[in-house]
C-alpha cells in the first residue's frame, strides 16, 4: 500500500466516528421522526398507522397547540427585537475606548456561557413575589402593586422574556462589535470631511455597512427563540394555566409525559416548518435592506 493510500485510509478512519454519529443521531433521527409522525405510538404497544390524523388534529382540534403557538410567537416578538436593539446599543458603547471597557464586555457576555438551567434557578429567586430582588427594587422606587411574576398569567411570559434577553443579549453584542470593527475607518473619515454629523453617519454609513451582521443576528435569534424550552421548564413548568407553555415544551410533554410519540413528532415537524418559513422569508427579503460590499 502506497503512502498516499495509507494517509487516505487514516483520514477516513478518523472521520468515520463523526459520520456514524451523524448518520445515527441526526439523519437517522430525522428520518425516524418523519415516519413516526404518521403513527400513534406510546413506546409500549405496536405503532398504529393513522396517516395525516396527527396533523389534522393538531391544526383543527388541538386548542392547546394554538395556545402554545401564540405563546411562542409572543415570546419571539418580545425577545428578538429587544436582543437586537440592546445588542446594537451595547456594541456601539463598548466598541469605543471607554473606562472599564474590558469589564463591561465580560459582564455582558458572561450570561451567555452560564448554563440556562443555572441562570433560571437564580432568576427564580429574583422573580420571587414576596422577597425577590426585583420586587424589592420596584417597592423601593414607589411601585405599590407589585407583580407576582411567576404565578400571574399576565406576567409569567414577561418574566421568561426578561430572563432570555439577559441571558442571550451578550451574543448579539459580540456579533455587532465584530461587525462595527470590520467597517473601514476611512469611510468615517470621508464622511467627516463631507460634513456629516454623528446621526447621519450612523444612518447612512454604519447601519448599511452593518446590515449583514444585523441580518445574521436576527436570523439566529428568531431560530433560537422559536425553540425556547429550558427557561419555561425551570421557571414556571409551562404554567400558570399554560401561560408559558411553548411549542418545544408541548413536544416534550406529549413525548415524555403523555407518551404520544407520533403526535410529538408531528408537532416537531410543524415547528420545523414554521422555522423554515420564517428563515426563508428573511432570506427572501434580505436583498431589500442588506448591503454586501
Amino acid at each position: 500500500m502506497t503512502l498516499r493510500r495509507k494517509e487516505t485510509l487514516a483520514a477516513w478512519l478518523f472521520l468515520l466516528p463523526g459520520f456514524v454519529g451523524f448518520a445515527i443521531f441526526v439523519f437517522g433521527a430525522v428520518v425516524f421522526s418523519s415516519v413516526l409522525s404518521f403513527f400513534e405510538w406510546d413506546m409500549l404497544t405496536k405503532p398504529t398507522f393513522v396517516g395525516l390524523r396527527n396533523f389534522t388534529k393538531l391544526f383543527l382540534e388541538d386548542k392547546t397547540f394554538h395556545l402554545v403557538f401564540r405563546n411562542t410567537l409572543w415570546f419571539v416578538l418580545g425577545t428578538v427585537p429587544t436582543r437586537v436593539l440592546l445588542g446594537l446599543i451595547f456594541a456601539l458603547i463598548l466598541v469605543r475606548n471607554i473606562p472599564g471597557r474590558t469589564f463591561f464586555r465580560a459582564a455582558i457576555f458572561l450570561p451567555v456561557i452560564i448554563p440556562t438551567v443555572a441562570a433560571a434557578m437564580v432568576w427564580r429567586w429574583i422573580f420571587n413575589a414576596d422577597f425577590g430582588l426585583l420586587n424589592d427594587f420596584l417597592y423601593q422606587i414607589g411601585v405599590s402593586n407589585l407583580p407576582r411574576w411567576l404565578s400571574d398569567p399576565k406576567w409569567a411570559l414577561v418574566a421568561i422574556v426578561i430572563l432570555s434577553v439577559w441571558k442571550d443579549v451578550g451574543f448579539s453584542t459580540v456579533m455587532f462589535m465584530a461587525g462595527l470593527q470590520s467597517i473601514p475607518t476611512t469611510v468615517y473619515e470621508a464622511a467627516r470631511l463631507d460634513g456629516a454629523n454623528a446621526w447621519k453617519t450612523f444612518v447612512h454609513i454604519t447601519m448599511p455597512l452593518l446590515s449583514p451582521t444585523t441580518f445574521f443576528v436576527i436570523v439566529i435569534n428568531v431560530i433560537s427563540s422559536f425553540q425556547v424550552f429550558d427557561q419555561a421548564y425551570v421557571l414556571t413548568g409551562g404554567g400558570p394555566g399554560n401561560a408559558t407553555n411553548t411549542i418545544v415544551y408541548y413536544i416534550y410533554n406529549n413525548a415524555f409525559q403523555w407518551f404520544r410519540m407520533g403526535y410529538a413528532a408531528a408537532i416537531a415537524w410543524v415547528l420545523f416548518g414554521i422555522i423554515f418559513i420564517a428563515t426563508f422569508v428573511q432570506f427572501r427579503y434580505q436583498r431589500k435592506w442588506v448591503y454586501y460590499e
